[in-house]
């Protein structure tokens, strides 16, 4: 997130903003409580998937041909406050009237997670609603939830003041093991902790499918010396590192945007550590250190040169979350499909609680730029207001260019959970 571009961080754009004008902006101080204030923001959280729609032929297209035992979302958000006990934080000023950005970011999640204004417990009911969206899928089919870390200062110490959300591990492996049916969890470890190692060896005791890292608000240096034994024991487990690259919106933390740069997954790279890296950064500009002048360019381009490089194929991967969402460019989710060759390393993530956002994903743009049906859409925004994991999950294996039957996302990309089943413990 940037200082003028504040509403990118739930999706909003300074066009998006500015279209709603001073009306949305005095409508906000004065209704902070109201998750509908701003329209596009709220998710209607109906019941369960009626059967129509669940027998409808664009969701029973989705499925076809899958084996749903393979089928695993690897980016899905686990998130709380800790009033279970669970051990969750979110930065004070999420709740700091004074805040309305911070504050409407907050609901904006929340609700999209169909979290209510009086639940009981925001760990219980944040949980019990991601239970009923995978009720909806076929068995077999699982969510991995992510674990994050705090940030850290430089000298290793962690920096509670540049943390915006701390899930712990030990409540991300819990969730894990009380529905193995549908769950599997990532943890989330800063390597500049003095206790890197031995909680990564817990981790891998403990079951975890990878180590989840978003550098940029971590403050983590992919090229720091301390990642480099980090590095050598994720090589040996081959437990999977996912970064996120690119520009980084919904957790502003440590506020340091050049760890992001997708060249950087080199280092680990180079160290033999098989590197997903989230959301294919999609998003933002990046330095190209490969010339000499350093331009900024788009940190998808420079996400496209590591996949071609030869070096790195059996090693590098990026999950297709947030891919499609309306601040990024239709024309990157466009060679994603194009691109044949990537798509055995391109692994399907909904990046939840994001796509109950109704904002964040406009299936009609997605039709007018010619990537899908107009069949489809009134379908999948019916299929939205019931269950996000599933809209997420339909759109994507409805992707086609061109007319109905053109290419699209390839099986691989939905049958993910091979991904993760060679992990040495």
């Amino acid at each position: 997130m940037t200082p003028d571009r504040p509403f990118e961080s739930i999706g909003w754009t300074r066009r998006h903003a500015l279209c709603c004008g001073a009306a949305a902006v005095a409508g906000l101080f004065t209704s902070l409580e109201t998750r509908a204030a701003i329209p596009g923001l709220n998710n209607p959280c109906r019941g369960r998937l009626p059967e129509a729609l669940r027998q409808h032929e664009t969701v029973q297209a989705a499925f076809a041909g899958l084996d749903t035992q393979a089928l695993w979302d690897v980016h899905a958000h686990l998130l709380g406050t800790g009033d279970s006990g669970s051990g969750c934080t979110v930065h004070e000023s999420m709740s700091q009237w004074w805040r309305p950005i911070e504050v409407l970011r907050r609901q904006a999640i929340l609700n999209a997670a169909c979290v209510p204004d009086d639940a009981a417990s925001v760990d219980r009911a944040y949980l019990a609603r991601l239970e009923t969206l995978a009720a909806d899928f076929p068995a077999g089919a699982r969510w991995c939830l992510f674990a994050f870390d705090h940030a850290h200062r430089d000298d290793g110490s962690v920096d509670a003041d540049a943390t915006t959300f701390h899930v712990p591990d030990a409540y991300a492996r819990s969730v894990a093991a009380a529905n193995s049916e549908r769950f599997r969890w990532v943890a989330s470890i800063h390597p500049y902790a003095p206790d890197a190692l031995p909680r990564l060896e817990q981790a891998l005791a403990g079951g975890a499918v990878a180590i989840k890292w978003l550098p940029s608000a971590m403050n983590i240096d992919p090229r720091d010396p301390r990642c480099r034994p980090f590095y050598d024991r994720l090589a040996r487990a081959r437990l999977p590192l996912v970064v996120h690259c690119g520009e980084e919106m919904a957790v502003p933390g440590a506020k340091r945007e050049a760890f992001g740069n997708p060249l950087l997954m080199r280092v680990p790279l180079e160290a033999g550590v098989r590197v997903i890296v989230a959301h294919c950064a999609s998003l933002g500009h990046a330095l190209d250190t490969d010339k000499p002048s350093a331009p900024r360019v788009p940190a998808f381009d420079l996400f496209a040169r590591l996949m071609d490089e030869r070096a790195h194929e059996s090693l590098l991967m990026g999950d297709l979350s947030a891919v499609f969402q309306i601040n990024r460019r239709v024309e990157l989710g466009r060679r994603l499909i194009e691109r044949d060759d990537w798509q055995p390393r391109l692994l399907h993530g909904s990046d939840y609680p994001l796509p109950g956002i109704p904002v964040l994903t406009r299936p009609q743009r997605l039709a007018d730029a010619g990537l899908l049906d107009e069949v489809a859409v009134p379908v999948l925004l019916s299929v939205r207001e019931h269950n996000p994991l599933l809209f997420d999950f339909v759109l994507k294996r409805s992707l086609r260019l061109g007319q109905a039957g053109g290419r699209g996302l390839t099986t691989p990309v939905f049958e993910t959970r091979r991904h993760f089943d060679g992990i040495a413990r």
